[in-house]
């Protein structure tokens, strides 16, 4: 028996679960904006209390740990190595791209060659091509979508595309005809169990202290103009 608590905050979501090796005990969610910092928590205690399992009982803390919302990746990173720290549990980092795919495979059965792809704002996306063993098969990458860049998902037979990012190379990738794109897939904590067992049965912890989420990018805050630098 190992009960693993699974935080995903990689995107607008914000997702809890406990599971009991693979099996999946209970999870709450709530996809309404940013709300992780009020919702994260919350969440958390509730599945705790509900299940009877004492915080110190744990056998690890997963976390979703990018790319994503720099925010996000944040909030849900801190909770996650706050909570592993305080009570001696060991910390799992969950590739947040791979978790979509397991999304995929989990709900729709599907086995083929992956691209999940998270919208990074204007018209960039993370994304990363994996095979039908969750395997990546390139780096993942920020990538700005336009009709050159997409050139490259030619060479990938049946490929798959799904997450929020989609929609920017839709248009693009219809001609080929040779793809097919899910709506409505998230990285969700219900889905990481198999994912962070693998992890937590090879010993694959992080260092608590040290860990950082995998923002793939700088975070760009914009700069407010002052008063008198406005023309």
């Amino acid at each position: 028996m190992a009960y693993i608590l699974n935080i995903e905050t990689a995107t607008t979501m914000c997702s809890v679960s406990l599971f009991d090796e693979e099996t999946l005990v209970s999870f709450k969610e709530l996809d309404q904006g940013y709300t992780h910092a009020e919702n994260l928590h919350v969440f958390a205690d509730a599945l705790i209390k509900e299940a009877h399992i004492p915080l110190q009982h744990l056998s690890a803390i997963a976390v979703s740990k990018g790319p994503g919302s720099y925010t996000g990746l944040r909030i849900g990173v801190s909770a996650a190595k706050g909570l592993a720290f305080a009570h001696n549990i060991p910390l799992i980092a969950v590739d947040t791209l791979q978790l979509m795919c397991k999304a995929v495979e989990q709900t729709l059965g599907v086995q083929t060659h992956y691209c999940p792809m998270i919208d990074a704002r204007r018209m960039e996306v993370y994304c990363c091509v994996y095979d039908s063993e969750l395997r990546p098969l390139e780096p993942i990458e920020a990538l700005i979508v336009d009709k050159e860049s997409t050139k490259k998902f030619y060479n990938y037979k049946g490929l798959c595309f799904f997450g929020d990012g989609m929609p920017k190379s839709k248009d693009l990738l219809l001609s080929a005809g040779e793809f097919s794109f899910i709506p409505n897939i998230c990285p969700s904590a219900k889905h990481m169990g198999k994912l962070s067992y693998a992890k937590f049965r090879g010993k694959d912890f992080e260092n608590t202290a040290y860990f950082e989420p995998y923002y793939l990018k700088d975070f760009l805050a914009g700069k407010k103009k002052l008063k008198d630098e406005v023309k």
